[in-house]
């Protein structure tokens, strides 16, 4: 350990001061502090350095660039905060300060916390359901704010009502839009114009400011007038970025008050151009009905004619109709009756005579008789012919001559001396029958058969 041996661990200032940080930063967890700004300074850096204190105490704060940047509140003197950062020490002059990471105005954490609440307890009652919102009217016949006579957005949501449809009524319904009782005043004043009945949509609405500022609207007694209002209402509270409960739960929200108002209202400009557009084109359509009756009517008096000359035109189409029957018949029937000889004919010319094919076919029997005759003939003196040859060929007429053929016991015939061995048996084929005999060859003499 470091401070083991005290009499030999001679540390450094910077040695110590790192020490004192480091034990700092690993002991001690970011943590929440509030107090109240002092000694504030705005680096050209862009970074901020100041005091946070209380009654009896006060400790250096620096917060960076990137961080002061993303704040989006605006830091000043006395400001009363609630701040989260890192306890460390600032090793070059050995201060005691946070690093701060994120700031807040004190007490805003607690309305942020009630604002999930109350929202999260509406939305499961179905306060924000979709299928509840109401859309606004189209036209109104008059339109009702919500607001206070004093507020700046009361001033804008009436110019801009003014500007795009003068011919509405706008009616007040005074409160207070922020401080002590501000949202049941608030309340009341919805409930009054729905027991009124004198309007046709209502506009809740007030300018920006801080979220202590816009309270109001985020409270509960507010939220459930405008959820059992029957006239369609909608929130233009603060400015774009802002959300109020009221928002959630009107039938429609507006980043603005002058938004509100113009969602709310009908354009009598672009009314005018719309009926102006539709009447130019009424007469258009107008213009060409015109024509096209006039055409049609022209057309049915060229149809309208006498009835007697109307008879008279369809006499003389039947007359004409009769003449053309009448041809029409006489040609089909000269074509049919040239079909029917014509038919005739081919049938006279297809029908067979008996006697006359009877007649071909005795003749074609002699002939085939005649041809069958020639054809057996000429056979019969062709095998005669190969009769003689095979005659002459018959080895067995040289028999009869009184030759003989020498055979093996196999029936090979012997050609040759040298197919022989000495005493070897073979078979004589003579002319009446077939005799044994056995080879007697002397060396060098000619083989001589013992008959």
């Amino acid at each position: 350990m470091l401070f083991a041996d005290p009499a030999h661990d001679v540390l450094s200032v910077s040695e110590l001061n790192r020490l004192a940080r480091q034990l700092l930063e690993e002991g001690v967890p970011p943590a929440w502090i509030s107090g109240e700004i002092s000694n504030l300074t705005l680096a050209a850096s862009g970074h901020a350095y100041f005091s946070l204190k209380d009654a009896s105490a006060q400790l250096r704060c620096v917060m960076f660039r990137n961080r002061v940047a993303a704040l989006g509140l605006k830091l000043r003197e006395g400001l009363q905060v609630e701040l989260k950062g890192q306890v460390t020490l600032y090793e070059a002059r050995g201060d005691f300060q946070i690093n701060v990471e994120t700031l807040r105005t004190a007490g805003l954490g607690r309305l942020f916390e009630a604002f999930e609440r109350l929202k999260a307890r509406l939305a499961a009652e179905g306060l924000f359901a979709t299928e509840r919102k109401r859309p606004l009217p189209a036209h109104p016949r008059a339109i009702g704010i919500v607001t206070s006579p004093a507020a700046a957005a009361l001033r804008d949501v009436v110019t801009t009502l003014r500007r795009r449809m003068p011919s509405i009524p706008v009616v007040l319904y005074p409160a207070p839009v922020q401080g002590d009782g501000a949202a049941a005043r608030l309340a009341e004043a919805v409930a009054a114009a729905n027991r009124r009945n004198e309007v046709d949509v209502l506009i809740v609405c007030r300018g920006g400011g801080s979220i202590e500022d816009l309270w109001a609207f985020n409270e509960e007694v507010l939220a459930r007038a405008v959820a059992a209002s029957r006239l369609p209402v909608i929130s233009g509270v603060g400015h774009e970025t802002d959300f109020t409960i009221c928002d959630f739960v009107a039938d429609q929200r507006a980043p603005t008050p002058t938004a509100a108002a113009e969602l709310v209202s009908p354009n009598r400009e672009q009314l005018l151009l719309n009926t102006e557009m539709g009447r130019r084109r009424l007469e258009r359509a107008w213009a060409r009905l015109f024509t096209d009756k006039t055409q049609q009517l022209d057309y049915l008096a060229r149809r309208l004619v006498h009835p007697r000359e109307k008879l008279q035109r369809q006499t003389e189409r039947l007359h004409s109709l009769e003449a053309r029957l009448k041809e029409r018949l006489t040609t089909l029937l000269e074509a049919r009756r040239w079909a029917v000889e014509r038919a005739a004919h081919r049938l006279e010319r297809q029908r067979p005579d008996v006697a006359v094919r009877y007649a071909a076919l005795g003749h074609a029997a002699d002939r085939m008789a005649r041809g069958v005759h020639q054809l057996i003939h000429r056979h019969q003196g062709k095998i005669e012919r190969l009769d003689a040859t095979l005659a002459a060929l018959n080895p067995e007429a040289v028999l009869n001559r009184g030759y003989a053929i020498v055979q093996k016991r196999d029936g090979t015939p012997v050609k040759s001396p040298a197919q022989l061995r000495h005493g070897e048996a073979v078979t004589l084929r003579l002319a009446e029958g077939d005799a044994g005999a056995r080879i007697d060859l002397a060396p060098g003499q000619q083989t001589e058969l013992p008959f």
